[in-house]
């Protein structure tokens, strides 16, 4: 992906960027202005990125990773800005937080410190006056205080202190603080929460804002006017006096050259002089409880509002940010207040693109729909629905309708350019709707909603107008539904329904047998045994054979046949933290390689690309994060130019160009055949398990190589003295066998899946089946079917969590009886000879005689053997140690917050095991 977006000035910065547009921003934070007499430049927070908007040319730029240069991978919590507006100072909380000081001329990252506040990141942060200091205030729960000197290349601050809950002062030689004492007793009246405070223009008193609209005036002691008795406090702090100013709260309390300028809560803002005397007031009756007010650099002159006064005071246009995400310039030469942008309040978790024109609509939880041109990046129109939260969107296939459902669990469907109603909203499901979407012919409209139903509308004409009446709806899944999908039958071009839930239930519907109140249901079928199902989508026909395709959650990708629903395969996904949410096929461009295919797909905080076919290459995919805090969704425009991302919680959505080139030449140069396998081996190509299994031009024999032909002798039998038939190939019925030998243990049914995809690789196309594999196909199968992270003890200790039960010394433990009764019955059942031989194998005592390892087994004394060497209460370190045999790694301190600690080495290779 790569960038679009102009920006506001001459830059160094490299043509990777990726991002194009950000729509919204963080309302919870400061927006500063950087213009000069009459430009509208703002800087303001969007999600992980700092925006400089050039709101007159239409222009943005972003201040976010450099190919060099790390940048925020978590939510921007704070940030700063210099008194010159040229260093922009930005903070995160949560693991591997930054503190980034950036150039806004250039918009290059001049300084970044890593581990300022290692345990929870940063929560506030200052600039001094002269820009040289920072200040910055941890997340922490007993926070911290640091002083920067940043221009200085020590990563370590010039002074901190722990603001504890007790008053008192630290050291001489460290960061000094007081916690002065003040009730509403103090002074006999109500003083109220503490907003935010500013030194005075004198610079011997500090001010305090108030929620009762008061001022605290607190007098700076120094430690010449203390009494001689009491010990000296260089910082000692005073309340004097509590000036009531109004009775709105006040939100916002800065400082401008002789002024003192307050917000509140109704939107006004008033100039004060240092004797706290009203110059001015600027109010406007759309204006909500003021956030921040950022000043121009250009002074102008004002007459002052006082009554008699002959002098005029000197001000500057300003930027208004409200808590409701609307910003206001303000002429001070006329007072007028000219909205500049109205943003959503609440998450962002709808987003749908026009079928044929440039047009996105975004969906908030505040009721706020909006569309825009986004080739133009310009606001078209808007609608707010006050009666409850929009939570998807979807237009029909002509783009004349846009349905949207929402957290009511009521449906509108809406004219596409008007945004009006066209019918009377439904109300027929009974919990925030979660999906819509239309058939291909817009004959129907299906909806999915949290309390695991599915509804479907069908188009009825109504006074020679199209609409929709309310059809059937249906309890298909008793977890949440993860998709739904509207499909065409081959056979009659009729509307096929599906669904998919975390249940591991794809549900089909019969829509031309259902009837009002009805709808019948035509297939059930479990896809998977152990992990949950996260999306669904067709597959485009690259072959014979049709397909859809489904990601779970153990980054595994699988592609199903779209009549029989068998399982043809199974593929290692993209690994970038965490598992697909959602997919989409990428729509052909014009320019695009009419052979090739792609997806498009978003993971917790990620948006990536897949080149299709699928089949395990790592390099066939890429990843940005988009929105650290999670991505609600995501749309594709009708030309397959640009994905967009909405941020849920964030309330922002951004826009990304596609560059296909780019992920064309990474998977180009990732090699061909095996070599993108390699580095999926532990230790890689140069690892010891690729060494010795797969670089046959070693003199020594291969591991894997000898299980191949082991198996072969096998079939031919042992003590034969027939010639021997070697080959690269070995029945399909081997395959378990060697994957064991190799550390991967499948169930019976990933087994029975291995095989099938083997077995019918090739019979849409040939009618055949196969029935032998060789070396390379074997390596691919292991890698796509083994777990993509290993066996981790914390699976284990969750199992232990479900299965067991507190005993006496409080540990999770489970009943010997009760564990090998579980192994018999639940599940994938053993038998009572397969459970004694696997545990005496696995306990290291198996009965042998003198005989083949091919006789059959003697079960005598097991039951004595597993009563004597299990205890008669396992833990899951016991399960793992004593029973499995594997080693339990140390916790490793992880690097980053998307990778998952492995535990239980999961390269066993022993075929013991």
């Amino acid at each position: 992906m790569s960038q679009d977006g102009q920006t506001t000035q001459e830059t160094d910065v490299q043509p990777e960027e990726d991002l194009s547009w950000v729509f919204g921003y963080n309302s919870s934070l400061a927006v500063h202005s950087l213009m000069d007499g009459e430009d509208r430049v703002l800087l303001y927070i969007s999600s992980h990125t700092v925006v400089i908007h050039d709101i007159l040319r239409n222009r943005q730029f972003h201040l976010q990773e450099q190919p060099t240069q790390k940048g925020h991978t978590n939510v921007i919590s704070c940030l700063c800005v210099s008194e010159d507006k040229r260093w922009v100072a930005t903070a995160d909380k949560g693991p591997d937080a930054l503190i980034i000081v950036w150039d806004s001329y250039s918009g290059v990252p001049v300084r970044t410190i890593f581990e300022s506040h290692s345990e929870d990141g940063v929560c506030a942060i200052a600039i001094s006056q002269d820009a040289k200091y920072l200040v910055t205030i941890s997340a922490a729960a007993v926070q911290e205080v640091c002083v920067w000197r940043w221009t200085l290349p020590t990563g370590k601050p010039m002074c901190s202190t722990e603001l504890k809950p007790e008053f008192g002062y630290q050291d001489d030689s460290g960061l000094q603080y007081g916690a002065p004492f003040l009730s509403n007793q103090t002074f006999k009246c109500l003083v109220g929460q503490f907003s935010q405070s500013v030194f005075h223009v004198n610079n011997t008193q500090a001010l305090t804002g108030t929620s009762a609209g008061k001022l605290v005036v607190w007098d700076m002691d120094s430690p010449r006017t203390l009494p001689e008795e009491l010990p000296a406090k260089p910082h000692g702090v005073t309340a004097t006096k509590v000036v009531s100013l109004q009775k709105e709260s006040l939100t916002v309390l800065t400082v401008l050259e002789s002024c003192i300028v307050t917000g509140d809560v109704k939107g006004q803002v008033k100039f004060y002089d240092g004797q706290l005397r009203l110059l001015t007031i600027y109010s406007h009756d759309k204006v909500g409880p003021i956030q921040s007010i950022s000043f121009s650099t250009i002074l102008r002159d004002r007459p002052s509002a006082l009554p008699g006064s002959s002098q005029p005071f000197l001000t500057r246009n300003f930027i208004l940010s409200t808590s409701d995400a609307t910003m206001f310039h303000v002429a001070t030469d006329s007072t007028s207040f000219e909205r500049i942008m109205t943003e959503a309040k609440k998450a962002v978790n709808a987003i749908a693109c026009h079928p044929r024109e440039p047009l996105v609509a975004v969906g908030s939880h505040c009721g706020l729909l909006k569309v825009w041109d986004y080739k133009q990046t310009q606001y078209l129109i808007s609608r707010i629905f006050t009666e409850a939260g929009i939570q998807c969107l979807s237009y029909d296939p002509e783009g004349h309708f846009l349905a949207a459902g929402f957290t009511d669990g009521s449906v509108y469907i809406l004219d596409a350019i008007s945004l009006q109603s066209i019918c009377e909203e439904f109300q027929f499901s009974q919990g925030p709707v979660t999906h819509i979407s239309f058939s291909h012919d817009s004959k129907y409209i299906a909806t999915a909603d949290e309390n695991y139903s599915v509804t479907v509308y069908k188009r009825v004409l109504q006074n020679g107008s199209r609409c929709w009446e309310h059809l059937a709806g249906l309890d298909s899944h008793y977890k949440p539904i993860r998709s739904i999908l509207f499909g065409v039958h081959s056979d009659s071009n009729e509307p096929r329904l599906l669904s998919l839930g975390e249940d591991r239930q794809l549900v089909e519907y019969d829509l031309k047998s259902s009837i009002k109140d009805h709808l019948v249901v035509t297939h059930r079928d479990r896809l998977e045994q152990v992990a949950v199902p996260l999306c669904l989508t067709w597959y485009p026909q690259l072959s014979t054979e049709s397909f859809f395709l489904t990601a779970n959650n153990c980054y595994k990708m699988k592609l199903y046949n779209t009549t029989t629903k068998m399982c043809r395969k199974t593929l290692l996904g993209p690994t970038y933290g965490s598992p697909l949410e959602k997919i989409q096929i990428l729509p052909r461009t014009s320019s695009a390689d009419p052979q090739q295919h792609y997806l498009v797909y978003i993971t917790k905080d990620k948006v990536g690309l897949q080149m299709l076919p699928v089949d395990g290459n790592p390099h066939k995919s890429s990843a940005f994060i988009c929105h650290p805090d999670g991505a609600s969704d995501f749309a594709i425009s009708h030309d397959g130019r640009y994905i967009f991302t909405a941020g849920g919680k964030e309330r922002t959505f951004m826009k990304w160009k596609v560059n296909l080139h780019t992920l064309n030449a990474a998977a180009f140069l990732g090699g061909e055949d095996l070599i993108p396998f390699y580095n999926l081996l532990d230790g890689g190509r140069e690892g010891k398990f690729f060494r010795l299994a797969f670089n046959s031009n070693l003199i020594d024999m291969a591991e894997l190589e000898d299980y191949f032909y082991y198996v072969q002798l096998c079939s031919q039998g042992i003590k034969t003295l027939e010639t021997r038939q070697v080959s690269t190939h070995i029945a399909l019925e081997e395959i378990p066998s060697v994957m064991r030998a190799i550390g991967f243990y499948p169930s019976e049914e990933e087994i029975e899946d291995m095989i099938n995809e083997v077995k019918f690789s090739k019979y849409a196309d040939t009618g055949e089946e196969v029935t032998k594999i060789n070396l390379d196909d074997f390596i691919k199968l292991y890698i796509n079917h083994r777990p993509a992270l290993g066996l981790s003890m914390k699976t284990i200790q969750r199992a232990f969590q479900v299965l067991g039960y507190d005993n006496k010394k409080g540990d999770k433990v489970i009943d010997r009886g009760d564990f090998l009764s579980l192994l018999q019955c639940r599940g994938e059942q053993m038998t009572e000879d397969e459970l004694a031989e696997c545990l005496t194998t696995l306990l290291g005592r198996r009965p042998r005689k003198e005989r083949s390892e091919l006789d059959t087994y003697d079960p005598t004394g097991a039951a004595a053997l597993i009563e004597e060497e299990i205890p008669a209460e396992i833990t899951a370190e016991i399960f793992v140690a004593d029973i499995l045999g594997l080693p339990i790694a140390e916790p490793e301190k992880k690097e980053h917050k998307e990778k998952e600690e492995s535990l239980i080495y999961k390269g066993t290779e022993s075929s013991d095991h």
